[in-house]
């Protein structure tokens, strides 16, 4: 099957539930010398209405055989690649042109299965993609967890599982720990680590509409109106701006940035497209930290960082806290990128303290990294 048929979106027939399995197969990953073996599937999930839809990944299976009892399936959130285009994980990594490899690296060296979902609207299915829409990414997550536990095939065991994203990637990721116990309480989830997240939408959303991340803020207005496709784009954007939203959901995030420098506003009807009452009601319905997740959380964030203040990630924190959250904190004096970097084998150690130490369901404390944290 080549990859246009394999990518081609499925009829969802009768009988299927979240998690089936519809198409596997193996594929070769250049970049990672830490997979012996690699599986691009397609499998059923759901929208943020509780519609089935088809979606795509990648399962990478380790060449490193793990620790007793530190064996574990993690499930990796990669950062924004872009709205469209050459942006699927699964398709990225087959073709040796994935920019994120060194968490998913480092998560097999460890001997971890690492499975990784495209997101709604990449790979297959109509895009574009969903961008910061986190818990309609969490719902293709957890449901893929499904389908690493259903895949017979993909020869790996059941296995406790763990979250890990940074950026929105890290949004997903908090809000797949906030789902798991009502959308997927079958899933063995033991932890998750999330970088450089803000939990208010509405704090970081007008920062990203306007210098040299201004593209990320028209992005955000495509990926938020797809997810919640009652909000016409037409009712923010001017004309000029609706040819401008057609081109940019086929385009990479480097497209993005490059080619649509205005601020977001020169594309809207008004100077603050966010301070609609319509969108005012999907930032908030985007919001992180409502709810108590079920599992140990591992916050971290670069105190340079630009793109997602620090203080964005303290108010995070702060708020998963007043949840009683059992949740830890460290702070990096970095920026945005060097963030990322750095936090790779601290986020493993975390992680792997997470699946030994305490299985999903036990008693939640709340507990500090006082050690390694810049109190907020």
């Amino acid at each position: 099957m080549n990859i246009l048929d394999f990518y081609q979106t499925p009829n969802l027939r009768e009988g299927l539930r979240p998690g089936d399995i519809m198409r596997t197969r193996p594929v070769f990953t250049p970049q990672l010398d830490g997979a012996a073996d690699a599986w691009q599937i397609v499998y059923v999930s759901s929208n943020s209405r509780s519609q089935l839809i088809a979606a795509s990944a990648i399962v990478l299976i380790p060449d490193t055989a793990p620790e007793p009892g530190k064996t574990a399936i993690l499930l990796y959130c990669p950062p924004f690649h872009g709205l469209g285009g050459a942006c699927a994980p699964s398709q990225l990594l087959a073709t040796g042109s994935e920019p994120d490899t060194a968490p998913i690296e480092a998560a097999l060296e460890r001997g971890w299965a690492v499975a990784i979902a495209d997101g709604h609207g990449l790979g297959i299915g109509p895009g574009p993609h969903t961008f910061l829409a986190a818990r309609t990414g969490a719902r293709l997550v957890l449901d893929l967890a499904r389908a690493v536990y259903r895949g017979a095939n993909l020869e790996l065991p059941v296995a406790p599982v763990v979250v890990w994203g940074y950026a929105d990637g890290g949004r997903v990721a908090a809000a797949t720990g906030e789902l798991q116990p009502w959308y997927a309480p079958e899933v063995d989830l033991r932890g998750v680590a999330a970088g450089a997240v803000a939990s208010d939408l509405a704090a970081v959303a007008p920062a990203i509409s306007q210098g040299s991340t201004a593209g990320l803020g028209l992005a955000a207005l495509i990926g938020l109106a797809r997810a919640y496709d009652q909000l016409p784009l037409r009712h923010v954007l001017t004309e000029t701006g609706g040819i401008a939203a057609a081109e940019a959901q086929n385009l990479t995030g480097a497209q993005l940035l490059q080619q649509f420098s205005h601020p977001l506003a020169h594309w809207c009807r008004r100077p603050d497209p966010w301070n609609d009452p319509w969108w005012r009601r999907v930032l908030a319905l985007e919001t992180l930290a409502h709810v108590t997740p079920a599992t140990p959380l591992h916050l971290y964030h670069g105190e340079l960082d630009a793109l997602v203040p620090v203080h964005a990630g303290r108010r995070t924190l702060i708020a998963y806290r007043q949840r009683g959250t059992t949740v830890s904190w460290r702070e990096y004096d970095a920026d945005h990128r060097s963030t990322a970097q750095q936090a790779t084998h601290h986020v493993l150690a975390r992680l792997t303290d997470h699946i030994t130490s305490r299985p999903a369901t036990s008693p939640l404390h709340i507990e500090t990294e006082d050690e390694h944290t810049s109190r907020p």
